[in-house]
């Protein structure tokens, strides 16, 4: 048995042990995604990669020591396990049956991400023109190229891309495929030079059927290497290849690129991703617990992670992913307590500072009172239930304590807090349209 075959052997061993010893349910959901890398020159250090940082950081955290006790128990020559990312740059190159024999001895890189794909893109107004461009360009009916995709940092561009690749390479299997980042495109012509081979990095590149290029902010400032870029786009768009480029903004307002580059890249389809609302952040959080069937977690705390998590969707999802965890490692029913428990600093620090006397203001004018009400001792229903959802609100989208928003409505006691919060919540699934009364009111105190 070589090397090779002899890790592959004690890996398999490893994770089977990692699976009784833990059992299925937290194995499938933190461990079963581990994939062996390889293995050092010297024999002494294994790398393992998961799909995403937060999965990379929650097993160094809690199985770095277990993976090398067992990885040495296997092997006593190894002296390290590095847990990384796995690379996000996937350059593919796929052949048919046919082509295999003549095919070039770099192995084709790991497929697209899984998970990454048009079904498990969740739609809403903000995305739609973007998704459905995509779409079109992977199934062949999008006849603009280059097909430019911008937004905020993780808003879903990387998405995009994989399911591009992933329902391109279905429709076409004998494509040649070339995803990358600007950072990648640099580093390998530059290194190209140095080597002087530039003519095997351009082949490479104009065989391409499709090119993806992500984050196409940061060739910014590289004189040779723009030029090279611009004649890729020219050569490919002229006979009639695919190319997606993605960036944090559009095609104007990139510094430090060449104007016939933002030229050629705006003559294609531009498209944005707008920053998800509430209403697209809620949808997002009930699509991922969809695939989580060992996950109950009530609406309410759906709606705190929809309404507090806002800087990105990536960010939501990495919230979403830590609470489940925690209520898993814990043996924890997930309800509101819990999730400002274990998310309170990601919940302070994305949300908008949005104050009380925002929401007070806000809330008397949906009802049509005065706000002077809302530190009244007046308890008419007219006045109470607002004043109730005012402070439900409170609790909610700001991180101000019981104590403190029970003073801000006229020095009422924190018990007085809990119990409208407890009403308010209460009411939610009982009134329609009381439930439609809040949503509104949050998603106008979020703009």
């Amino acid at each position: 048995m070589d090397r090779g075959e002899h890790v592959s052997v004690a890996w398999a061993g490893i994770r089977e042990g990692l699976k009784r010893d833990c059992g299925a349910r937290l194995f499938d959901h933190w461990l079963k995604p581990i994939m062996l890398a390889g293995m050092s020159d010297k024999g002494d250090v294994i790398r393992l990669t998961l799909p995403t940082e937060f999965h990379a950081n929650w097993v160094r955290a809690h199985y770095a020591d277990r993976l090398l006790l067992a990885w040495r128990a296997a092997m006593p020559m190894i002296r390290e396990v590095r847990i990384e990312v796995a690379p996000s740059e996937i350059v593919t190159r796929i052949y048919t049956a046919d082509e295999s024999e003549t095919a070039p001895a770099t192995p084709p890189a790991p497929g697209f991400d899984a998970r990454q794909t048009f079904d498990r893109f969740v739609v809403d107004d903000e995305n739609r023109v973007a998704c459905n461009a995509a779409k079109a360009l992977a199934a062949g009916e999008l006849r603009f190229s280059p097909l430019f995709i911008h937004s905020a940092t993780g808003q879903g561009k990387t998405h995009l891309m994989n399911a591009i690749g992933a329902a391109y390479r279905a429709r076409v299997p004998g494509a040649a495929i070339l995803f990358m980042s600007a950072e990648r495109f640099m580093v390998e012509f530059v290194s190209a030079m140095r080597d002087k081979d530039t003519l095997a990095f351009k082949q490479r590149l104009r065989s391409a059927d499709l090119l993806m290029i992500d984050d196409v902010q940061f060739i910014a400032g590289k004189g040779s290497t723009q030029e090279e870029f611009l004649h890729t786009l020219n050569e490919l768009t002229g006979s009639g290849k695919k190319v997606v480029i993605s960036a944090d903004r559009a095609p104007q307002a990139l510094d430090g690129v060449e104007t016939r580059i933002l030229s050629r890249l705006a003559s294609g389809l531009v498209v944005d991703i707008k920053p998800a609302t509430f209403a697209l952040r809620l949808k997002i959080v009930k699509a991922k617990l969809a695939g989580m069937a060992d996950v109950q977690m009530p609406e309410a705390v759906a709606e705190l992670l929809a309404a507090r998590i806002q800087t990105s969707v990536r960010e939501l999802e990495g919230a979403l992913n830590r609470l489940t965890a925690y209520a898993l490692l814990n043996d924890r029913a997930i309800d509101l307590a819990f999730a400002q428990e274990v998310l309170g600093e990601m919940l302070n620090a994305s949300t908008r500072r949005i104050t009380i006397d925002e929401i007070q203001r806000a809330v008397s004018a949906h009802y049509g009172m005065r706000q002077a009400e809302m530190v009244s001792a007046r308890r008419a229903r007219a006045v109470a239930r607002p004043r109730q959802i005012a402070m439900y609100l409170a609790k909610r989208l700001t991180p101000r304590s019981l104590p403190e928003i029970g003073r801000r409505f006229g020095g009422r006691d924190h018990t007085t807090v809990i119990h409208a919060v407890k009403q308010i919540e209460r009411l939610r699934g009982e009134d329609a349209d009381l439930d439609a009364d809040v949503r509104t009111l949050i998603r106008q105190l979020e703009a």
